[in-house]
């Protein structure tokens, strides 16, 4: 018998689909690298498929986002970093093309995958000679860690190789932390407004520190969120409401410049595809905020 022909490979999805003429990498603003990567803490859950499940799901979106069309000023999906591999190796593959992409001008946004992929963003950023910038971070957990069970590259120690870097950090939402990483932030001089005060006063619009930096690059772990918006990795009850995260991200793009994000540990659902079309409208929203404030 006549062996079968193969498959072909499914067409890379960019994001939006048919509803915008893939742009371009010189004429689109923002620029979209998918990133499956899930490192050793999390190497059997579904956050590998999260860029995939965010990206199909876009294709449902209307490019209107209730206040404006961000898609007008052109978005760039590039093709998926390729994950295999030590990590550290794997983070220079994602901070290179971020660098590339910031040099041009451009608006670079990770869709993770794991947080750690957050560190290879910002040194992108860095290598792209982009100076007096802070990190502002929506987090379950503070992710101060100097290792993890001798792993220093555990998404839980992300943000201490940020600080390590002398690149100022503010963190929201927070609500699951050690007594070590309570200590770093006072070494570093990590600012924060936690989720216990945040939450518990339902507050939507936050001040950033007078001596904060004017841009910012903004570092969104889906498990910020309450477990009620979105099932999250951790599960870490008492977190921030869907509207409060953008209220507040709005407070944000109108004290500073952000120059670029990544949005991390979304884990798709496979019988609850609303989850996946939540995460894409979330997406969109944030790129629309930036879009108003910035262009």
């Amino acid at each position: 018998m006549p062996s079968a022909k193969p498959k072909a490979a499914a067409a890379a999805q960019h994001f939006l689909g048919e509803a915008v003429k893939p742009a371009k990498p010189a004429d689109a603003f923002f620029h979209i690298l998918p990133v499956p990567y899930t490192g050793e803490r999390y190497k059997t859950s579904a956050m590998a498929s999260a860029p995939d499940a965010i990206l199909a799901a876009s294709q449902q979106l209307e490019t209107w986002d209730g206040r404006s069309n961000p898609s007008r000023h052109g978005i760039h999906t590039h093709g998926a970093i390729d994950c295999k591999g030590n990590t550290e190796k794997v983070l220079e593959k994602i901070s290179t093309v971020v660098a590339t992409v910031v040099k041009d001008e451009k608006f670079p946004i990770g869709l993770g995958g794991d947080g750690t992929i957050s560190y290879a963003m910002v040194k992108g950023l860095l290598d792209a000679g982009v100076e007096d910038f802070g990190v502002i971070q929506i987090d379950a957990q503070a992710d101060l860690r100097d290792d993890d069970n001798g792993d220093a590259w555990s998404e839980a120690c992300v943000m201490k190789r940020i600080v390590d870097e002398d690149v100022p950090l503010f963190q929201l939402g927070v609500r699951s932390l050690s007594k070590e990483e309570s200590d770093a932030r006072r070494v570093y001089g990590v600012k924060y407004y936690d989720a216990d005060f945040l939450v518990a006063r339902n507050i939507t619009k936050v001040e950033l520190p007078s001596e904060f930096p004017e841009k910012v690059y903004l570092s969104l772990d889906i498990d910020g969120f309450d477990p009620s918006v979105f099932p999250s990795t951790t599960g870490v009850p008492g977190g921030l409401g869907w509207w409060q995260v953008l209220s507040i991200i709005e407070s944000i793009a109108q004290q500073a410049d952000i120059i670029g994000l990544d949005f991390t540990e979304f884990c798709p659902q496979p019988q609850q595809p609303a989850y996946d079309h939540a995460a894409a409208q979330l997406l969109y929203r944030i790129m629309g905020i930036v879009e108003r404030a910035r262009l």
